[in-house]
């Protein structure tokens, strides 16, 4: 994902009046449509112009107007689509992931709905398959994905595009595909953005328990099965704010899957007692069974649970997968250069119109490992107060109130007090930065972590 910068231009404030000024927004919308087609072309268009100040009871119509061009322009842009939503079927269609990013990798895959769309949209299952034989994983994923009781769904089921040593759901070219998923997803109006849940089985156990500590901010719950991921790979407290499942059998031995499934178990009950409001989590290691286990339960109970896109407590580790890591989680964007090497934690809390933010270097030690496949079995983390960088936290009215000044404290030194305003330009880039419909935010600080 590009870095967004993020515009210092000082702006003309809005006529003052009782009720809101008139903005003219003439051609804007069409202007807009081609800085997004822009960037989605990679380029690096400059701070969107004319920018405009608004006022509060404005903030949904100039929302609309950005989002609007948003899809209008990944409408337009030449780039390999979304099937156009029909029942769930053994039809497919397929996306050609970049060659740099994997060789020789299409990524074949079934997308198909099941029972009425709610007015909301559909919820929407990722299910990726075990490492056997790809033809028949595949299979019965289309089998659960007809089955399992969490209808009215639509359910994304690839095939992986290679084996060996590219059979990793978590790596760069399949990174690309789950974004293009949610980007176009959110796009086509027919997925609701607060009901997106990531599952998987043996493999994909593994791996939708890395993407759901990767992605938690746009998942509303993730349910690995019959997995047992290190922490070190899917670090617990990025889910606080998701629905997590793991359900693996206490007889399944191969690769440590119930040892680690215990840890994930001592680690989120560990996390709740400490937070009792967050964390909701449904971790079973199921007596009697081995790496085989009733499938049925978890999506069910996935689907009762709907994502807080704003939540004002954050945890957020941001790590590496596949070489890879994020530059925003939630409502944090972050300039990380190259100097900050390894991990950055970053806890925030909102209080009324106080964000409190720290942000730790974390430096992990293992004190045991698996001394046949390097598997690391336990540690423990060190954490140094982190200079360097920037963050940038973006505001909505369900975060603050912005009829207020906010103040922003990080690492416990005041770092900003003052009244934010509300500018197209940061709907526009936090649009291109989330492509969440949920997430385009009016107001936003960008600070340096010293």
């Amino acid at each position: 994902m590009r870095k967004i910068l993020i515009s210092a231009l000082l702006l003309t404030a809005a006529t003052a009046s009782a009720s809101p000024a008139i903005i003219d927004t003439t051609g804007v919308g069409n202007r807009l449509s081609v800085w997004f087609d822009d960037y989605l072309s990679g380029n690096a268009p400059a701070p969107f112009t004319p920018d405009i100040k608004f006022k509060q009871a404005q903030n949904e119509e100039m929302t609309r107007m950005v989002w609007d061009a948003w899809c209008r322009a990944n409408n337009a842009f030449d780039e390999e689509k979304l099937p156009h939503l029909t029942p769930l079927s053994d039809d497919s269609a397929s996306w050609q992931i970049p060659p740099s990013l994997e060789p020789k990798a299409v990524m074949t895959f079934r997308y198909g709905s099941k029972g009425s769309r709610p007015e909301a949209g559909y919820p929407l299952f990722l299910y990726i398959h075990g490492s056997g034989e790809p033809s028949r994983e595949w299979a019965n994923g289309l089998h659960f994905g007809k089955t399992f009781e969490d209808s009215p769904s639509v359910y994304f089921i690839p095939r992986i595009p290679n084996t060996g040593e590219w059979y990793r759901w978590y790596q760069r070219g399949k990174q690309f595909a789950w974004e293009r998923l949610l980007r176009q997803g959110f796009v086509s109006g027919e997925i609701d953005p607060d009901k997106v849940y990531f599952f998987g089985i043996s493999e994909g156990g593994y791996g939708s328990q890395r993407l759901a500590s990767f992605y938690a901010d746009y998942l509303a719950g993730a349910g690995p099965m019959a997995g047992g991921e290190p922490l070190r790979n899917a670090p617990a407290e990025n889910c606080r704010n998701i629905a997590f499942s793991l359900r693996t059998g206490d007889q399944d031995f191969g690769f440590y899957r119930d040892r680690l499934t215990r840890s994930t178990l001592a680690a989120f009950d560990s996390l709740k007692a400490a937070n009792p409001e967050d964390f909701n989590h449904w971790i079973e290691l199921i007596p009697g069974k081995g790496h085989a286990i009733d499938y049925t339960p978890t999506t069910p109970w996935l689907r009762k649970s709907t994502r807080n896109p704003w939540p004002r407590r954050v945890s957020w580790e941001n790590f590496e997968m596949d070489g890879r890591k994020r530059n925003a989680f939630y409502n944090l964007a972050v300039y990380e250069p190259d100097t900050l090497k390894g991990r950055t934690r970053y806890e925030m809390n909102i209080d009324r119109n106080v964000v409190t933010l720290t942000v730790d270097r974390v430096e992990y030690v293992t004190t045991e490992s698996d001394p046949r496949w390097g598997i690391e079995m336990a540690f423990y983390r060190k954490y140094t107060p982190a200079t360097g960088g920037s963050v940038t936290i973006y505001l909505n009215s369900h975060l603050v109130d912005l009829n207020k000044p906010v103040t922003v404290i990080i690492n416990g030194v005041k770092a900003f007090k003052g009244k934010l305003p509300l500018t197209l330009d940061n709907l526009v880039e936090s649009c291109a930065l989330f492509y969440d419909p949920r997430r385009l935010f009016p107001a936003s600080v960008t600070l340096p972590v010293k």
